[in-house]
């Protein structure tokens, strides 16, 4: 066998290791965290790094819980919710509707600037179609949500798994092979860790746009539906537990990364984000064209990673608030996948500005955030459902604090809206 070849093939077998980290992963860095990101480190520099790091503690900590509930009980989340809270009815129809409407307006944005990306990176190469900007990019969009649902409609959860793999990869290496091209001042990075909240127009929503994207509530409710398709049972409580902590680590390496470059990039040089490939372009005086390559893959990346399992997220609540099950074969799940597709064209038909709308977009994930963190400390302090696997001191004070955390967030995401309409 080929040295090459056996190398390659034992980091597979690493990443796919993360199992559904990898699902946590693709929920959270989409084009609206990579916009954020970008916005936030041209805007403020690294001023928000410290919400960054605390959204993504907190996410790990609500991963392990719900991770350890799925495999302690069997049971999935919403299905655990009516079974075993009271109301738990009426709050896991509140949850699906809430995430729902946080996650197709995302997928509004994402689908959005991943066709912006393609076709401002086509213009570089092909300056013709410059005058035909809005039917270049609904054609591209309607060829990147054609091919997501032709991978739905096969309706099998290794070849999603397979997919994000390879879009999460090529993500990853190409957001911090930009961080080390711009290397920015180690200083000034770790100055983002001492808490702050810039004053000024539209901080507020940035910051609650920073929680949407990063604490997804989408990721915590539908990890127990992911872990059933992986296949885990009881045994596997430390595959879980090292899924969590990997998915959190690699969600803030990539994203601090984007935040670092950008800052790197815009912020000391006072240039304003406006387009999708503004980040490629200041880029591109250290290694020209090369750098527009990279973004664009880890943008575009990024982008995808993100519309398959936000496509998968209705039809999975509504299953798993049904019976319990994951349910990825359905007429169901066919169609309402499919209503998600055209919702998603909503940004690339009316022609909006992408990177406005996701930011936006991202501010109402927040919402729902309280009521699943309040959830799962319900259930998982049962010790009838837990035993001996209920949680212990450190882990509902880290639930305690997410929830406290969640809860400041949403106010602030309310003022931030109030802000707009006013």
């Amino acid at each position: 066998m080929n040295p090459n070849q056996s190398l390659l093939k034992k980091i597979t077998a690493a990443v796919l290791a993360i199992g559904p980290g990898i699902f946590a992963i693709g929920y959270t860095i989409g084009t609206g965290s990579v916009t954020s990101m970008i916005v936030a480190g041209s805007t403020y520099g690294m001023q928000l790094l410290w919400v960054l790091a605390l959204s993504c503690l907190f996410s790990w900590v609500l991963m392990e819980a719900y991770g350890r509930y799925a495999l302690v009980t069997g049971e999935t989340a919403l299905f655990a919710f009516r079974k075993h809270l009271r109301f738990g009815s009426v709050i896991a129809i509140l949850i699906i509707i809430g995430i729902t409407f946080g996650q197709w307006n995302s997928l509004i944005g994402i689908l959005g600037i991943s066709a912006n990306a393609i076709f401002e990176t086509l213009i570089l190469f092909i300056p013709s179609i410059k005058g035909f900007e809005y039917s270049s990019i609904l054609i591209v969009a309607i060829i990147i949500i054609s091919i997501m649902y032709t991978f739905l409609w096969l309706g099998n959860y290794s070849i999603f798994e397979k997919v994000l793999l390879l879009f999460v990869s090529l993500m990853g290496l190409s957001f911090i092979l930009s961080f080390f091209i711009v290397m920015p001042d180690l200083k000034e990075v770790i100055s983002g860790f001492r808490p702050s909240i810039p004053q000024v127009e539209g901080g507020r929503m940035l910051v609650a746009a920073f929680v949407g994207t990063t604490m997804a509530a989408a990721t915590f409710i539908s990890r127990p539906l992911f872990i059933q398709g992986k296949g885990w049972t009881k045994d596997n409580l430390k595959d879980q537990k090292k899924d969590a902590i990997w998915a959190a680590v690699l969600i803030f390496i990539i994203s601090s990364t984007i935040m670092a470059s950008a800052m790197g990039t815009f912020y000391h040089n006072g240039i304003a984000v406006n387009k999708v490939l503004d980040m490629a372009l200041a880029l591109q005086p250290f290694v020209g064209r090369f750098a527009i390559a990279i973004f664009f893959i880890g943008t575009l990346s990024a982008g995808i990673s993100s519309i398959l399992p936000i496509l998968m997220i209705a039809p999975l609540m509504i299953a798993d608030f049904q019976a319990g099950k994951l349910d990825i074969k359905s007429r169901r799940f066919k169609i309402l996948t499919a209503i998600a597709c055209v919702i998603g064209l909503t940004v690339p038909v009316f022609g909006a500005n992408p990177i406005q709308a996701q930011i936006l977009t991202q501010v109402f994930n927040v919402f729902v955030l309280p009521l699943v963190i309040l959830g799962i400390i319900i259930l998982i302090n049962k010790e009838k459902l837990m035993g001996e696997h209920k949680a212990g001191i450190m882990l509902n004070l880290g639930m305690g604090m997410a929830f406290i955390f969640s809860c400041i967030i949403s106010y602030n995401g309310i003022l931030a809206i109030w802000e707009i309409m006013n």
